[in-house]
């Protein structure tokens, strides 16, 4: 396969950088006998964490059929489509999208996979297959080598009793689970996991890689303690890159005649905030989309946008991410709604938030945060 014709979709967390690694690649070489005798078995091969299609797009020219995929970000899942085509795939035979789900497993006998850097959501992957999959099903999962530790194999051995390791190659390494156990050979709670914050009053629920799990991050309860104080008057609320929904029931609650519409990228975030907002009872009020950015709200819709931005992919610090998000609350926002927006103060985005959005004010600061709120013009 031609790994430089793989593209990222939307070029924006790290420009210039390739779509596929060695770890890809990798993944690939060592899933290679198996891949062939799944060749005559359609369904039988499933590939997740993929980041733009290199694994799914891999197992396709090795000659699987009816290939399964689950990528959590939605940008990730717009990419492998338009790799497909991009390599002239025909359609009957391009990777199908599905939910992280039993469905998703059921009867797989290959698993090719990513290594998250979040063992919460390793441990929700690997007890998806090892419950749902076939008896003899094998994962192959690799990485780079820096974003790997010995933690990754305790948590797919709690689920397979057997986990090999590779020799390593180009700074890339695979881990190989297979004998899955009938039940996890250390307890742990079932995903999604549930928490109580005392503090705030409110039921969080997670699942396993949203960012902050079940706790609520430093920046979001700066946030929220500041709005706490001054939240703008509006009939409806955007809560954006919202993770796992506290900011949405937190709002939700707090204006009994609010309505709060989040959006996130990741399916495993969008589907956390809709279970925090049952849990707090406020589900009737927040609605919940997987969406890159707002694009599914129409321009100059909106009155209020709170956001606390992500700004890592991967291990690396990219502005980009916030950028294309601030450029979105600009989008929705009616001229003289508000952004307010927490992010760590040594990332100074105030500039960038002046450009993109409006006037902006410092609300609070802190030893590491600012709240902003910038105005539409």
């Amino acid at each position: 396969m031609d790994f430089d014709a793989l593209r990222r979709y939307p070029d924006l967390e790290a420009p210039g950088l390739a779509a596929s690694d060695a770890a890809d690649r990798l993944i690939l070489d060592e899933a290679a006998t198996a891949l062939a005798e799944a060749a005559g078995a359609p369904g039988s091969v499933v590939v997740i964490d993929d980041a733009y299609g290199a694994l799914a797009l891999g197992a396709v020219e090795a000659g699987a059929r009816g290939v399964r995929v689950h990528q959590d970000p939605l940008t990730g899942e717009r990419a492998l489509a338009a790799n497909a085509a991009r390599l002239g795939v025909p359609a009957d035979e391009r990777p199908r999208s599905s939910p992280l789900a039993p469905e998703l497993v059921a009867g797989a006998r290959l698993v090719l996979m990513r290594l998250p850097r979040s063992l919460d959501r390793l441990d929700e992957v690997a007890a998806l297959v090892a419950q749902h999959a076939a008896a003899d099903v094998r994962v192959v999962a690799g990485g780079r080598i820096k974003h790997m530790s010995v933690a990754m194999n305790d948590v797919l051995g709690r689920w397979f009793a057997r986990v090999d390791v590779t020799h390593a190659r180009q700074k890339s390494r695979v881990l190989v689970a297979t004998a899955p156990r009938d039940r996890p050979a250390t307890a742990a709670p079932p995903w999604p996991r549930h928490a109580h914050d005392d503090a705030l009053g409110l039921e969080v629920v997670a699942h396993g890689g949203v960012f902050a799990g079940t706790t609520v991050d430093i920046g979001t309860r700066f946030l929220l303690d500041v709005l706490g104080e001054a939240v703008p008057d509006a009939a409806t609320a955007v809560d954006l890159a919202c993770g796992s929904g506290v900011v949405a029931a937190w709002l939700a609650r707090e204006r009994p005649g609010l309505v709060v519409r989040a959006s996130d990228r990741s399916a495993a975030a969008a589907a956390s905030a809709r279970l925090t907002a049952a849990a707090d009872g406020v589900a009737d009020r927040v609605e919940v989309v997987r969406a890159d950015g707002l694009e599914h709200l129409p321009d100059a819709s909106e009155r209020l946008v709170v956001l606390n931005p992500p700004f890592h992919s991967d291990a690396a610090v990219h502005t980009g991410i916030a950028a294309h998000l601030f450029g979105e609350a600009a989008r929705v926002l009616a001229s003289g709604g508000e952004l307010w927006c927490v992010w760590n103060s040594h990332l100074r985005y105030r500039p960038l938030l002046e450009r993109l959005v409006g006037p902006t004010r410092q609300v609070a600061r802190n030893p590491k945060f600012t709240v902003t709120a910038s105005t539409r013009r």
